[in-house]
């Protein structure tokens, strides 16, 4: 069954978009620099070097996915921190005297925050260096930081800077890259996703399925760095609906600790299942309970390893959770297209008045001042 692709006033730049990401990831996982390469190997080395994972919105998840990997490949500590959450609270965040290496995620490097941030870590850190993964040369993020002493700018492939409204091979490219430069991701496991992806892109009319039962409430629970990955999917599934549907997000344990009470009959639970094999345990713990008490209809399963009732992907079983989110956010990016579709809206542009905009506008930036 072949699936009529959306028309660009209803979505076709995003379905493209989503489409392109298996090339993209082989791309952006066989890629080398060995300026940059030798730029990480030095501060990677030192023992008490920090590392900061910084973005706005989707770019912050990019850390929250990371991080643990990351702190487990280097022996290194490694923070996920938004900067939203850094301009509000520097002082909070920034350590004077730690070394750190703070690495800035944006789709177009943009961003009022983003700018913000990396200037607030060169004003308040002694010993400050940059590492910025972007998809845009001319953003201001980008421009910023090329060719300073202290910093690296890496750019993403020029088609992965989305003309969508919503960060879908952006988001995805900047994760592989930062997981191939700091992590343990490897040339080889860019071609075992990306094949992954590309059958998920098989299973697009039952996926669309799926949002054709226009359910009003969607829950994305997931553990340790796919708890990152829950929380990207609920938002990219608020944005393209432009709010017309209830998400949530959690960790299939923190679930039952007051947000189960949200399930009800026009629910769709989606469960992303660890390739830990510990941790998997508590995740189809959770879909069984669910399953009990909605019926099996309203949890969808998505997993590396074969588990019952579930899409598996294949490939991806012997992958780091860090690096299974990729494909797993394929999924989530068609469920959250179609769903909109269903709902009448317009993914490429859910907000055509202005109310929410692709790069956030109406923020002042204020300076650090004793007195404030």
């Amino acid at each position: 069954m072949t699936q009529a692709v959306p028309s660009q006033q209803d979505g076709g730049a995003t379905i493209l978009e989503i489409g392109q990401q298996p090339d993209v990831w082989r791309e952006v996982a066989g890629r080398t620099d060995p300026a940059v390469n030798d730029f990480l190997r030095e501060l990677t080395g030192r023992p008490d070097l920090r590392i900061i994972l910084t973005g706005a919105g989707s770019s912050a998840f990019i850390g929250e996915i990371a991080a643990a990997a990351l702190r487990r490949h280097l022996g290194r500590r490694v923070d996920a921190i938004s900067t939203t959450s850094i301009v509000a609270r520097p002082l909070d965040h920034l350590e004077r005297e730690t070394p750190t290496l703070m690495v800035s995620f944006g789709r177009s490097g943009n961003s009022p925050e983003s700018l913000a941030t990396t200037a607030l870590a060169d004003e308040l850190v002694r010993d400050i260096s940059h590492l910025v993964i972007t998809c845009d040369p001319a953003g201001e993020l980008g421009r910023a930081h090329n060719g300073r002493d202290n910093s690296r700018v890496v750019f993403m492939p020029e088609r992965t800077n989305d003309t969508g409204f919503a960060m879908t091979s952006s988001l995805t490219s900047m994760l592989l890259t930062c997981l191939r430069l700091l992590g343990p991701a490897t040339a080889e496991d860019g071609e075992a996703l990306a094949l992954a992806a590309e059958q998920l892109a098989s299973l697009q009319p039952d996926i669309r399925a799926l949002a054709q039962a226009k359910k009003q409430r969607f829950f994305f629970l997931g553990s340790g760095p796919l708890a990152g990955l829950a929380r990207e999917s609920a938002l990219k599934m608020l944005e393209l609906t432009a709010g017309e549907v209830v998400t949530y997000f959690d960790s299939p344990l923190g679930f039952r600790h007051g947000p189960k009470s949200a399930l009800d009959g026009d629910t769709l639970a989606i469960v992303y299942v660890s390739n830990d094999s510990y941790t998997r345990r508590y995740d189809l713990d959770i879909v069984n309970e669910i399953r009990a008490q909605l019926g099996a209809e309203a949890v969808t399963v998505i997993s590396g390893v074969p588990v019952p009732d579930a899409i598996v992907l294949p490939g991806i079983h012997g992958l780091d959770d860090a690096l299974v989110a990729l494909p797993y956010l394929v999924f989530a990016q068609y469920l959250a297209l179609f769903t909109a579709l269903e709902h009448g809206k317009t993914p490429d542009n859910p907000f055509p008045s202005g109310e929410v905009n692709r790069i956030v506008q109406g923020v002042t930036i204020y300076p650090m001042t004793s007195g404030a």
